[in-house]
């Protein structure tokens, strides 16, 4: 008998060891995927600034080449 009371006690302490900090786990996977998001939209609006700035520089050369031919 003492060793099925010994033997409850170990599975009860495993399953205790097992679930815990579901909560702290939880916390961490949700920062980490707000900080995801975040760089992900930092390299976004970066990308987006450069095709603007490449954008406009095209219609700087294309105005500029107009002018040129133009005269």
């Amino acid at each position: 008998m003492k060793k099925l009371v010994l033997m409850a006690v170990a599975i009860v302490a495993v399953s205790f060891a097992s679930c815990g900090n579901k909560q702290a786990a939880a916390e961490k996977a949700a920062a980490d995927s707000i900080r995801i998001a975040d760089s992900i939209a930092a390299v976004e609006e970066a990308a987006a600034a450069a095709a603007e700035a490449a954008a406009a520089a095209a219609d700087t050369v294309v105005v500029d080449s107009a002018a040129v031919v133009a005269e």
